[in-house]
């Protein structure tokens, strides 16, 4: 029996907007927070990778698909962002965008810098279509909450660290200089001391912790 509702109305009675998906994949460089870009496809400058959602496909499906498609990018999962969806943002149609956001270690896309990806600031995204630049600010805001509230949650550094590791990858993200004893205090609670030390560079041996999660 063909659903109808209180107006006697089919589902396919409805208009309804084109759904799509777009990713803003961050990762630190020497400058700091940088973000993933593709080559559009009609030329006309970069975008976020993203694509349109697929009869009876999942959003994260959609989004792992543009990202291995367009910017050659495997074994990713981000988060669902927000949804986008002013009628005018395409000028396509009435396209509404589930954006997501993920913050990767530089190494997972280093090696994916073709002629159709590029890595770029955050500060400098370039001109993009729609509403990508909004979009990469809601993900560095968000990135910037979570980094704020819990040390490395996106394990850009490995398994053990040193606290002067971890806060030039907080600094890296917050995108200023923190207060070495502030951020210490903030943050030693949530580690869990090894027992051992390292010596990297001048200096005395320093103390190597783990998240207090693992």
């Amino acid at each position: 029996m063909t659903y109808r509702d209180a107006s006697g109305r089919r589902l396919t009675d409805y208009p309804r907007p084109s759904v799509a998906v777009d990713a803003a994949v961050l990762t630190l460089t020497d400058a700091g927070l940088a973000v993933l870009q593709v080559r559009r496809q009609d030329g006309g400058g970069w975008s976020l990778p993203g694509t349109f959602l697929h009869e009876g496909e999942r959003l994260i499906d959609a989004v792992q698909r543009a990202l291995r498609t367009k910017a050659g990018v495997d074994g990713l999962r981000p988060r669902q962002l927000g949804v986008f969806d002013d009628p005018h943002r395409d000028d396509r149609g009435w396209v509404l965008s589930v954006a997501h956001a993920d913050l990767v270690p530089p190494a997972q896309l280093e090696a994916r810098e073709r002629l159709w990806t590029r890595v770029v600031p955050v500060t400098a995204p370039g001109r993009l279509p729609y509403d990508h630049a909004e979009i990469i600010r809601r993900a560095v805001s968000d990135a910037r909450r979570r980094y704020a509230e819990h040390p490395d949650p996106d394990h850009l550094l490995p398994e053990t660290f040193t606290l002067r590791e971890l806060r030039l990858v907080h600094e890296a993200v917050a995108g200023h200089p923190l207060q070495r004893d502030t951020f210490r205090r903030a943050v030693e609670p949530l580690l869990v001391p090894t027992g051992a030390t390292v010596v990297r560079g001048p200096g005395r041996p320093a103390e190597l912790f783990e998240r207090a999660e693992s």
